[in-house]
């Protein structure tokens, strides 16, 4: 999993051991590297690895149950999780940025949202458009990095004309190397080129040629290359930014404004706009567009536009589902496709055993089932032989048995690590994106994402982890993640049922808690199907105007 994420055909800078988003890393220095690799060569089971940071602090007795490995990454006294801080802790080498998937050792590749993004596509068509089908209509966005390359390759899934602008070179010859955007077919379009001046080009059109636009720029890291400034080459920008960041920063900032200026543009033509979780709206805000707070906004998060979690990911996060993701260690790509007709079988059951009242899970497995079926055909693999698929807690732990029974049956060559991204259910606690759709005030807390760790590493993980940023950037969210091997044995099934549960319940139940109807009907339906599953259910304000009048601004 490590030597997956440094992968030169995985990672973005693999000799500055960042994987993705521009400072998304495994290790600081590659002397960390080797150390880790020497541990793990030495390690038997009753042992557990412990990383801060990157720093490899050293084997500790534990037990056959306990983590093989727990991993930190970026955490800070909260007061001084500032970003200048940042660049100061991380140049002494003491800190660093894991991003999500980057410092857990659990990526694979723009797949692994390719997923998340075709669901937010095709859920946008029926939002905003009306419709199932999303051929004939625009989607216009920016990036073709290691997350956002996934853009071009939904926009093929979901069968819409996709134009994705990418201001470096060397990320826009990966992903066309990788065949994201397809070369010659309409439908997938790389524009190598600044963003800015594409959504100004479309701003002079008379005619509205886009339905549908977003942004997924680095701006997790806007000052210090993840966002390049219009009307200075990508070669002239670098050159600045190392000689005079000041002057650097002040570009940016100019570049955010004429940005969103073309966005609100189109968008009062009748496009439709969201934030993708990359604090776009954020930092065009920072940058002094103070006009993209909604209309009483009672804080600053708020915007006129939503985000997509808002409009889109946070009901379907609150049914449960989330990116859910496995990896065939064997290498063999046969296992990979044998994994995908399980996850079809195990899908078909999940749908029949689905009662006529759960309309929203019900589309949500029939629009899964078409992914798995589609998969092998949309060559989605860079690197390990990995597959996403979206999946609810049923579904999760249905299909971590059913890989497991393939694993002692021998009908897979080589046990399976079982995994998902941060950007999940229960996974991360981001105000800006994953609980932007949380509305009762704990939308700034980050008792979900410590506690979900804590419980799936008592609960019978393989590794866990813990990191300050990622998606929106540093001190801006907090956010864990898990690997677990399936290795054929029966103690494993159980360790799995129980640590998938609650990794998954654990983010329903919370957002039961603050009023999603979603989610209120899916934690009911597991309490009924999961012995020992109490959660505690909200009473409904019946009377909206007496709650809203309560924090009104004076």
């Amino acid at each position: 999993m490590i030597l997956n994420n440094l992968d030169p055909a995985v990672a973005q800078f693999p000799a500055e051991l960042v994987t993705y988003g521009g400072n998304g890393q495994v290790f600081s220095n590659w002397m960390q590297f080797r150390m880790v690799m020497m541990y793990l060569s030495q390690m038997n089971e009753q042992q557990t690895l412990v990383m801060y940071s990157g720093h490899p602090l050293g084997l500790f007795p534990s037990h056959t149950n306990a983590p093989r490995m727990v991993i930190t990454n970026g955490m800070m006294i909260p007061n001084y999780s500032t970003k200048p801080l940042y660049d100061k802790y991380f140049a002494l080498g003491v800190t660093l940025y894991g991003q999500m998937t980057a410092g857990s050792y659990c990526y694979i590749g723009p797949q692994g949202i390719v997923h998340g993004t075709t669901i937010t596509l095709r859920n946008a068509g029926r939002k905003y458009l009306n419709c199932e089908d999303l051929a004939g209509k625009v989607f216009v966005s920016s990036g073709l990095g290691g997350m956002s390359g996934a853009q071009a390759k939904a926009a093929v899934v979901c069968g819409c004309i996709g134009v994705i602008a990418e201001v470096g070179f060397d990320s826009f010859f990966k992903r066309h190397q990788q065949g994201k955007p397809p070369e010659k077919k309409a439908i997938s379009i790389g524009y190598l080129g600044n963003i800015v001046d594409l959504w100004e080009r479309l701003a002079e059109e008379k005619d509205l040629l886009v339905e549908l636009g977003s942004d997924q720029t680095s701006l997790h890291n806007p000052l210090n290359g993840g966002y390049y400034p219009v009307g200075i080459t990508f070669e002239e920008a670098n050159q600045l930014m190392a000689q005079d960041k000041p002057a650097f920063q002040e570009l940016v900032k100019k570049s955010l404004l004429r940005h969103i200026t073309a966005v609100q543009t189109l968008a009062r033509r009748g496009m439709h706009f969201w934030d993708y979780g990359n604090a776009f709206l954020v930092e065009c805000y920072r940058a002094g567009a103070s006009w993209l707070l909604a209309e009483k906004a009672m804080d600053d998060k708020t915007f006129i536009y939503p985000s997509y979690m808002q409009d889109i990911m946070g009901d379907i996060f609150s049914l449960g589902f989330g990116p859910f993701r496995w990896v065939c260690t064997s290498g063999n790509h046969e296992d990979l496709k044998q994994t995908d007709k399980i996850a079809s079988q195990v899908i078909q059951e999940l749908i029949k055993k689905t009662p006529p009242s759960a309309l929203a899970t019900r589309q949500q497995y029939t629009d899964n089932q078409m992914w798995i079926e589609q998969a092998e055909g949309h060559k989605l693999v860079v690197g390990s032989q990995a597959r996403i698929l979206y999946a609810d807690q049923l579904g999760r732990v249905a299909l971590a048995k059913a890989f497991n029974q393939a694993v002692r049956q021998g009908v897979l060559k080589g046990a399976v690590v079982i995994s998902r991204d941060h950007h999940d259910v229960s996974g991360t606690d981001s105000p800006f994106r994953e609980t932007s759709n949380i509305q009762d005030g704990s939308a700034f807390t980050a008792d979900m994402a410590v506690q979900n760790v804590i419980g799936d590493a008592v609960r019978g993980a393989t590794w866990v982890s813990l990191h300050n940023g990622g998606g929106v950037g540093w001190g801006d969210v907090v956010n864990g993640g898990f690997g677990m091997l399936l290795d054929g044995s029966e103690e494993v099934n159980g360790r799995a049922d129980m640590m998938l549960h609650w990794d998954v319940a654990n983010g329903v139940s919370r957002r039961c808690w603050s009023g999603n109807d979603n989610a209120l009907h899916t934690i009911k339906r597991t309490m009924e199907l999961v012995p020992g599953l109490q959660v505690s259910l909200p009473n409904k304000v019946l009377d909206d105007d007496l709650l809203e009048g309560l924090f009104e601004k004076n």
